[in-house]
């Protein structure tokens, strides 16, 4: 009697996210979006999520605006060791924080394209809410740096997974 092999073949490597990782919500109701593969840090990605689950479409981008524009920060709460405090008032519970720019620009573009998503589907942009952001490590290769004393140096690029799922409020 062959047994059954739970080996992993070749042609079975999962590379690149394909699946949200919320799977409970209602089609009709949500709009989603992902990016794969972004340029930009696993770390401020994961606080940027956090900080922005549960708020307004248009709050959330108003947020982003500002923090791009260094007129308030990006509250740290997991990943604070060795980072400053900010002057001024505390936003979200914390004073220390950084002012991302990358993060920003490409939550920017995940929010706007999820927005876009809704409205071809014929939800109402005005009372659109974050139900779900995640962030998750993506797939990077090595690659030699290309300048420095030492020539040949391996590196290994930051990539990270971005999903975002827009609710729209029926009571807003």
């Amino acid at each position: 009697m062959p047994q059954e092999s739970n080996d992993i073949k070749f042609g079975e490597f999962k590379m690149v996210k394909k699946e949200y990782q919320f799977k409970d919500f209602s089609d009709k109701l949500t709009s989603k979006a992902m990016m794969k593969n972004q340029k930009v840090s696993l770390k401020y990605a994961t606080e940027m999520c956090r900080e922005i689950r549960g708020k307004s479409v248009k709050k959330v981008l108003k947020t982003l605006e500002r923090i791009l524009k260094q007129e308030t920060y990006l509250p740290l709460k997991k990943y604070k060791l060795k980072v400053g405090h900010r002057k001024g008032t505390v936003v979200s519970g914390v004073k220390e924080g950084r002012f991302p720019e990358k993060i920003c620009e490409t939550f920017i573009r995940l929010v706007e394209t999820a927005k876009g998503n809704a409205s071809f589907k014929g939800l109402d942009e005005e009372k659109l809410i974050v139900l779900h952001a995640f962030a998750s490590k993506g797939f990077s290769r090595m690659k030699k740096q290309p300048k420095g004393k030492v020539g040949g140096k391996m590196r290994k690029p930051k990539s990270t997974h971005l999903e975002i799922v827009l609710l729209e409020a029926k009571g807003m």
